[in-house]
């Protein structure tokens, strides 16, 4: 299974600054075929910067979910790290 991209990527404005909120659609590319899925995800900054990434697959497609979310949290972490969120 690959993360090939996330799509529709849309903020929710917070006050605090250090929490920020997302909705996006992933596209997976899955052994038999590619989907396209809806999720929320949410990243928390620490105080000596490290990242807490939290995700929710709204739904879920016929795969297994804990190897799908782990993906998703290191594709996020790397799109963040390089500064391609909004």
């Amino acid at each position: 299974m690959n993360i090939l991209e996330l799509k529709n990527i849309e903020r929710e404005e917070g006050a605090i600054y250090y929490f920020r909120k997302y909705t996006a659609e992933a596209v997976l590319e899955l052994p038999i075929e590619t989907v396209s899925t809806p999720i929320s995800f949410s990243i928390e900054t620490g105080p000596f910067g490290d990242r807490k990434i939290s995700v929710k697959v709204i739904e879920a497609p016929n795969y297994p979910v804990l190897p799908l979310l782990s993906a998703l949290k290191a594709f996020i972490l790397d799109n963040d790290k390089e500064g391609r969120l909004p």
